[in-house]
C-alpha cells in the first residue's frame, strides 16, 4: 500500500462500532406482560469489528422492547422505580458499549507501526422487574359478585366472563365509555376484593395495586338481598381494606353505587339511606334492564372533568450517566494467597487492552507502573512470583518491575 502523506500505507486499522442499546417504549396495544413470562433476557446487537482502509465497524442495532403501557420498572436488587412508562417517550434501558480503537490511535513517531488495537467495551447489563398497574380513570370495587363484570359489560365494548360465584373474574377488565363524540373515559373492573385483600387473601395485592392509577372509585353494593349477606358490613370491609392496603388509595373520591335494583323486594331504599346518613352519594342500577345507567354515567364524566388526570410516579430519568473513574485502587489477599487489585479505574484500563496479544500485553505493562502499582504491591508485601489479579488479568509479579 503507497499513499501521499502516510509512510508505508498505514497504521490504517479502524475503529470498531458501538454496541446496540436496549430500549422500552410504550404500546397501547399491548394489555399484559405475558410475554416476559417465557422469554427474561434480552440482548442488542453487537458493534463490528474495524477494518482496514480505516473503514468504521457497523454500530450494533437497537433492541426496542414493548410493553404496556403503565408498566413500572423497578431495579431488581434494591427495588427502587426507574422509570414509569407511562408516557409516549422511549427510555433507554441499558446501553451499548463503545467501539474499540483501531491501530491508527496508537501510532507514535517511535511506534509508527503499532500491531495492537483497543477493544471495544462491554455494554451495560440490567436486572429489573417489570410490574404492570392499569391506566383507569374510573375502578369499580366491591365484593365477589357485586355485579362489576355485569356493568363494565354493559357500558363499553369490553366482554368479561360472568358467572354467580366467587372469583369469576381473575383478570382486570378494561372498558371505554363513550359519553358522547367527544367525551370518553375508562373504566376498569377490579376482582378479587375480600376481607384481608390488603394482606394478600383472596387475589390481593395482585390487583389491589391497579387501583392506585385510577381517579374516581364506583364502589358495587349487591342490594338485591339475594346474597344474605349485610351490604352495610360489606362496604365498610372493603373501604378498611383500600385503607389498609394504600392512604393514597382511600383518599380517592369515591361513590356508592347499588346493583341488582331490578330484583323485586329489594332493601335497595333502605341501604341509600344509611349510606346517604354517611354523607356518600348512592346511585341505584340496573345493568339488566339499563335503569340508571345513564345518570350514573352522566355523574362520572362531569367528576373526572373535575379530577387532574394522575401523573407518572416517576418522571424517565436518565439511569446511565458517565461517571469520572476515581484512579484510587486497593490491594486485598484473596484464600490462595493471592494479590486481588481492586478498583474501577485499573480495572477498565485491563479490560481495553487486548491480552492475548503481546504489543498490547507490553503495553498494559507499562501503563501499570505508570499508576504505581507496582511500588504498591512491595509495599503489601508481594514478591517475586506471586500472582496478581486484576479483573481477569492474571499475572506473576517480576521484581524487575
Amino acid at each position: 500500500h503507497r499513499e501521499k502523506y502516510v509512510a508505508a500505507g498505514g497504521p490504517d486499522g479502524g475503529d470498531g462500532g458501538r454496541g446496540g442499546s436496549i430500549v422500552l417504549r410504550a404500546d397501547d396495544n399491548m394489555s399484559t406482560l405475558m410475554d416476559f413470562r417465557y422469554k427474561r433476557k434480552y440482548a442488542a446487537g453487537n458493534g463490528a469489528d474495524g477494518q482496514g482502509g480505516l473503514r468504521s465497524g457497523k454500530d450494533g442495532a437497537d433492541l426496542v422492547i414493548r410493553v404496556p403501557r403503565g408498566t413500572l420498572v423497578k431495579d431488581k436488587e434494591t427495588g427502587a422505580v426507574i422509570v414509569d412508562m407511562s408516557g409516549d417517550e422511549p427510555f433507554v434501558l441499558a446501553k451499548g458499549g463503545r467501539g474499540g480503537l483501531g491501530n491508527k490511535h496508537f501510532a507514535t513517531p517511535t511506534r509508527q507501526a503499532p500491531r495492537f488495537a483497543k477493544p471495544g467495551m462491554a455494554g451495560q447489563r440490567r436486572e429489573v422487574v417489570l410490574e404492570l398497574k392499569l391506566l383507569a380513570d374510573v375502578g369499580l370495587v366491591g365484593f365477589p359478585n357485586a355485579g362489576k363484570s355485569t356493568l363494565i359489560s354493559r357500558i363499553s365494548a369490553a366482554r368479561p366472563r360472568i358467572a354467580d360465584y366467587p372469583f369469576t373474574t381473575i383478570t382486570p377488565n378494561l372498558g371505554v365509555v363513550r359519553i358522547d363524540y367527544e367525551r370518553s373515559f375508562v373504566v376498569a373492573d377490579m376482582p378479587g376484593l375480600i376481607e384481608g385483600a390488603s394482606q394478600g387473601q383472596g387475589l390481593g395485592h395482585t390487583f389491589l395495586k391497579h387501583i392506585e392509577r385510577t381517579r374516581l372509585l364506583a364502589h358495587l353494593i349487591d342490594a338485591s338481598g339475594l346474597s344474605g349477606r349485610d351490604p352495610i358490613e360489606d362496604y365498610n370491609i372493603i373501604n378498611k381494606e383500600l385503607s389498609d392496603f394504600s392512604p393514597k388509595v382511600a383518599a380517592l373520591p369515591q361513590i356508592a353505587v347499588l346493583t341488582k335494583t331490578d330484583i323485586a323486594g329489594n332493601p335497595a331504599g333502605e341501604i341509600k339511606k344509611e349510606l346517604e346518613a354517611l354523607g356518600k352519594r348512592v346511585f341505584e342500577i340496573s345493568s339488566v334492564t339499563g335503569e340508571g345507567i345513564d345518570a350514573l354515567l352522566g355523574y362520572i364524566s362531569e367528576t373526572l372533568d373535575s379530577i387532574p388526570k394522575s401523573r407518572p410516579e416517576t418522571q424517565p430519568v436518565k439511569v446511565y450517566k458517565v461517571e469520572k473513574e476515581e484512579a484510587g485502587y486497593q490491594i486485598v489477599k484473596n484464600d490462595m494467597n493471592e494479590f486481588v487489585v481492586i478498583g474501577k479505574h485499573i480495572e477498565n484500563l485491563v479490560k481495553k487492552s487486548d491480552l492475548d496479544n503481546e504489543y498490547s500485553l507490553r503495553r498494559i505493562t507499562k501503563q501499570l507502573e505508570g499508576t504505581g502499582l507496582y511500588d504498591d504491591l512491595r509495599q503489601k508485601g508481594c514478591r517475586h512470583g506471586d500472582t496478581v489479579i486484576i479483573h481477569n488479568f492474571v499475572f506473576e509479579f517480576d521484581e524487575n518491575f
